[in-house]
């Protein structure tokens, strides 16, 4: 088992996204309300951080609108002492400057940052819906022929106006091992400070795959990249996430799960709400003799500056 600096397992949870669409799951929260009480309840179950999307309350398509996120950022804040972790990843169809306006504005105490472009595709589930809304076919079907781009120029602007800029740090989601020695790159040039957060990203179309194999890979190479300066966490996409979640821990790691990364709680088993997705999370880890970290132990690991300074 690899060494965890503290004894305390960081819960992060993905309350929507910008992949899964309405149709796929009448649980996926898309209204600043259905988004507001989806965080706390999953704060209350033991998410120590809650990563934030936003939608169109209309059709519930993805949206980088920041008076969208004023609409339920104050509620989860004012409910819980969950750490706030804004998107800058917002959906691969959006520029850089719709991606970063609401940190620009929030100037949150974290953020998550892709580390690479990378082929992010869901085009074979195009077929095997009837759609409630006229966009979501083709966003799904189109992702067959998009990049999502986050070149080193892309990362380099978000690390520097919303790192820099607004004190915020981050979760660096790495979707490939290639990846992780995009953020060595960073880390030598002295652009990112540690303890880094690598959120390792497995089952994703056009990243790497679910094996066991690939999530020692990741933590290997993280080991022998960042050495004591990082904190791990792992993310299985899918049908994958309780499984590798395990994985994750008993190799060292801090788990995500969410909506936003998997819709079923088991198989053929909708998740009904974000809480149930980390109460599930929470068993496992604590049958496995783990303990949950708090809100402000996840700050204190993650040397983040706390709620307090945010801007809004």
């Amino acid at each position: 088992m690899s060494k965890r600096r503290s004894n305390k397992v960081i819960i992060s949870c993905a309350i929507t996204g910008s992949i899964h669409t309405p149709t796929m799951s009448p649980y996926l929260p898309c209204t600043p309300e259905e988004i507001a009480q989806s965080a706390i309840g999953a704060a209350r179950e033991g998410a120590a951080i809650l990563h934030l999307h936003a939608r169109d309350p209309k059709d519930g398509r993805p949206s980088p609108d920041p008076a969208l996120f004023q609409r339920f950022l104050p509620q989860i804040r004012s409910a819980t002492r969950a750490v706030l972790n804004i998107t800058t990843g917002g959906s691969p169809r959006m520029s850089v400057d719709e991606r970063i306006r609401t940190a620009l504005t929030v100037r949150p105490e974290m953020c998550s940052l892709n580390m690479g472009s990378i082929n992010f595709s869901v085009h074979p589930l195009a077929d095997k819906y009837e759609w409630k809304h006229e966009w979501e076919r083709e966003y799904v079907a189109g992702s067959e022929d998009l990049v999502f781009r986050n070149t080193f120029r892309d990362v380099r602007r978000i690390l520097k106006d919303v790192g820099e800029g607004c004190g915020t740090r981050f979760e660096f989601e790495c979707y490939d091992v290639g990846h992780l020695y995009n953020l060595a790159h960073f880390a030598d040039a002295g652009l990112v400070k540690p303890p880094f957060f690598v959120q390792s990203i497995f089952g994703i179309l056009g990243g790497i795959g679910p094996d066991l194999e690939n999530v020692q890979f990741m933590r290997q190479t993280a080991d022998r990249l960042f050495g004591d300066d990082y904190e791990w966490s792992i993310l299985g996409a899918g049908r994958h996430q309780f499984s590798l979640l395990t994985c994750g821990a008993l190799l060292g790691g801090h788990v995500r799960v969410g909506l936003e990364d998997n819709l079923y709680l088991d198989r053929g088993i909708l998740g009904e709400s974000n809480a149930q997705m980390v109460r599930k999370a929470r068993t496992i880890l604590e049958n496995l003799g783990f303990a949950i970290a708090t809100p402000d132990e996840a700050r204190a690991m993650l040397q983040l500056r706390g709620a307090e300074a945010a801007a809004a």
